[in-house]
């Protein structure tokens, strides 16, 4: 008789024991589900400033005309596009280059300063996580943010 009350007790604690496996298990996948797939994607849009009147006695020269009409052409490509939040450096022509499109839009233009990128990606992805952002940048700038992002190595952009 008593082998007989063992069974059912033994059979209990196995059904207990991968009823408790089975519900880790499922919160760790509920875990990993929410870590890695729930994460808000950060979208960063990336400019080199438009056409700049070239002067060599003006370190901060003004949009050409031709730069005035492609920063107008960025406002119409990009006023659809569901942007956030529009940063430029301290620099005429990055500011210049989305100021139609942050007229646009309603956003403020967000200066920074142009020689320090890990502190422009630090506050892009923390202040504006899960959201599209511009930034207008200059022909070394660009591709130095796009390695801070983790992308691949680029080359200054040429000038002409």
């Amino acid at each position: 008789m008593t082998d007989e009350t063992s069974e059912p007790k033994s059979g209990f604690k196995t059904v207990l024991v991968f009823s408790m496996l089975f519900a880790v298990l499922g919160a760790v996948v509920v875990l990993a589900y929410y870590a890695t797939f729930s994460r808000p994607v950060t979208t960063v849009i990336l400019i080199r400033h438009a056409e700049k009147i070239i002067d060599p006695n003006n370190s901060d020269p003004d949009l050409s005309p031709a730069g005035q009409a492609r920063a107008h052409e960025l406002a119409r490509m990009f006023g659809d596009s569901g942007i956030n939040a529009i940063y430029a450096t301290q620099y005429k022509r990055t500011q210049e280059s989305v100021r139609p499109l942050a007229d646009r839009l309603g956003v403020p233009v967000n200066l920074v300063d142009s020689k320090k990128t890990p502190e422009l990606i630090k506050q892009l992805l923390s202040d504006h996580r899960g959201q599209t952002i511009l930034v207008a940048g200059h022909n070394n700038s660009v591709p130095e943010i796009i390695a801070v992002l983790g992308g691949p190595a680029y080359p200054t952009i040429p000038e002409s």
